[in-house]
């Protein structure tokens, strides 16, 4: 940092210490892109957020950055949110348009109802049938405890890990290798944990409950 950057990738609380510490000046800053912007314009980094931009960013001024904003989902209270930062003449590139719920037609969509007490049990049903012994399964909880309880739930037949926030970074790119690998079939993960993995050949996903 101290002999100068091109590019700074960071999150935003990284971001803004090293700013605060003056190990950072982002005056001179030509693009700003924001990667998820609707969480990173959501209440919980908002904040932090506005706070940074505002170093590189001045009022009126012609010479501030180009701004580039990307989100697999974009409310209308981004776009309402997004202006702040962009010049009035903007472009918007929608890659969906109108088909609001483009999936993949190679893709079979099951929903299943059944108790929570039952989960752990039906979760292996489903996985041994459309799975199979070997096959790859990535199942997707709203909690870590609530993925740490189902990794470890002996009603689950086939070998489990769990994937979230609190495992230290080192031990999740095990974890990710050994299910690359096929050490064990099926990865019970957070979503936050799981956005951006590139895993192939995965037979089967599972939500444990409807995805917010």
């Amino acid at each position: 940092l101290r002999s100068g950057i091109d590019i700074l990738v960071g999150t935003p609380g990284r971001i803004k210490d090293h700013v605060q510490n003056s190990k950072l000046e982002l005056s001179s800053v030509k693009h700003v892109v924001l990667d998820e912007v609707d969480h990173m314009l959501d209440m919980g980094f908002a904040e932090q957020v506005e706070e940074i931009l505002g170093f590189a960013y001045k009022k009126g001024s012609e010479n501030n950055p180009q701004t580039l904003l990307f989100s697999a989902t974009c409310p209308r209270w981004v776009y309402d949110v997004a202006k702040k930062y962009m010049k009035d003449e903007y472009e918007q590139i929608d890659l969906i348009g109108k088909k609001t719920q483009r999936t993949a037609t190679t893709v079979e969509h099951l929903a299943i109802q059944c108790r929570s007490s039952q989960r752990a049990g039906v979760l292996g049903d489903i996985i041994q049938v459309y799975s199979g012994s070997r096959g790859r399964t990535i199942v997707f909880c709203e909690t870590k405890k609530e993925a740490n309880e189902l990794a470890m739930n002996a009603s689950l037949k086939q070998d489990a890990q769990s994937l979230h926030g609190d495992i230290p970074q080192q031990q999740r790119e095990v974890t990710l290798k050994g299910f690359r690998n096929g050490v064990f079939e099926v990865l019970i993960a957070t979503n936050v944990a799981a956005r951006g993995l590139d895993i192939p050949e995965v037979d089967l996903v599972i939500q444990c409950s409807p995805p917010k």
